[in-house]
């Protein structure tokens, strides 16, 4: 009976390694911790024997959705819950002294977007510790709505920043089920409660009242940047909100960040606004994401690939229904 229990498991670990074709060639098992609590651990350490003071580092990865991430043969972390969780932890330690948020991410949906941002901010107003937003390859849309929420922005030359901006993408299949004979039927309470519905081409009225409510989440945007970014007047940041991408050094030309600089540069900025000389730096992880350095993540679940290359269905294509995004939808996930 035991040997039968083998084979079959056996059988099942190859078939599993023919199914994954071109993927991996190698499974790893381990044991990890039944606890899958926040764990600190140390990425760099100024020189000296006593130094306690902290500099936290908070990946934002990917898309902003308030939903958890799903891999293949994976479940991935809710963005705004895991961020939240980080925060909560980085307040509760007096040795962290600041907070840089390292961002890879294209933005996401408008609430997710606005919660993280306003869980930042109040962050910092109750702990007084500074934030500093570093951005990587991407810092777009709601990404960019986050970093606004920082003492400052610094960027990589080579990064996509802005996108300021929202947008709401739907579809008609009508003219299809009118070919094949197909009819859809609803039966609704209002006028517009199918509104935006994918069975039927958008009406007037549908269009005025989504309008409405992009142009009133376009308003807030602009006004989470104007208070971020208080050194653009509101002509000139109106000029540049029509959803255009800038890169690093374009943007600090238009005032849109602070610096050009690297994860390193953040950290050095953040300790000079904590005024302290030397850190410890640290992130936090679950016992089974281990992360060796400030470039080990930012990257996305899957490794990711460069900025304006899918090789995979992207996430707002693949949302479970229409939804009001701060998103710059050719980047990546």
């Amino acid at each position: 009976m035991v040997k039968g229990y083998v084979w079959y498991y056996s059988a099942g670990l190859v078939l599993l390694a023919v199914l994954a074709g071109c993927g991996p060639t190698a499974f790893q098992v381990e044991v990890i911790p039944s606890s899958q609590r926040l764990e600190e651990t140390e990425i760099e350490r100024d020189r000296g024997m006593f130094v306690f003071d902290k500099i936290t580092v908070i990946d934002v990865d990917g898309m902003l959705i308030n939903r958890r991430k799903h891999g293949w043969l994976s479940e991935g972390e809710n963005p705004v819950s895991l961020f939240e969780e980080k925060l909560d932890k980085a307040a509760a330690d007096r040795n962290v002294k600041a907070v840089v948020v390292r961002i890879n991410s294209p933005g996401g949906t408008v609430a997710a977007s606005d919660v993280m941002y306003h869980s930042l901010r109040e962050f910092r107003r109750e702990t007084g510790k500074p934030a500093v937003a570093c951005v990587l390859d991407l810092g777009c849309s709601g990404a960019y709505y986050l970093a606004c929420g920082c003492d400052g922005i610094v960027a990589q030359p080579c990064s996509v920043v802005g996108s300021i901006g929202t947008i709401f993408q739907t579809f008609s299949v009508a003219g299809t089920m009118e070919k094949i004979g197909v009819k859809a039927v609803a039966i609704k309470s209002g006028e517009l409660k199918d509104l935006a519905s994918p069975l039927h081409d958008l009406k007037a009225e549908e269009r005025e009242v989504l309008e409405g409510i992009i142009m009133q989440f376009y308003e807030q945007f602009l006004g989470v940047v104007e208070e971020g970014r208080g050194e653009i007047g509101e002509e000139e940041l109106r000029g540049l909100a029509d959803g255009r991408v800038f890169t690093g050094q374009e943007a600090l030309k238009e005032g849109l960040i602070d610096k050009i600089g690297y994860p390193a540069d953040g950290i050095e900025w953040a300790k000079e606004i904590a005024g302290i000389e030397k850190a410890r730096v640290v992130i936090y992880r679950r016992p089974t994401g281990y992360k060796p350095n400030v470039y080990g993540s930012a990257m996305g679940g899957d490794g990711g690939v460069g900025a304006l290359i899918n090789v995979e269905l992207p996430d707002w294509l693949s949302a479970r229904g229409a939804q009001f995004l701060y998103l710059w939808q050719p980047g990546v996930e």
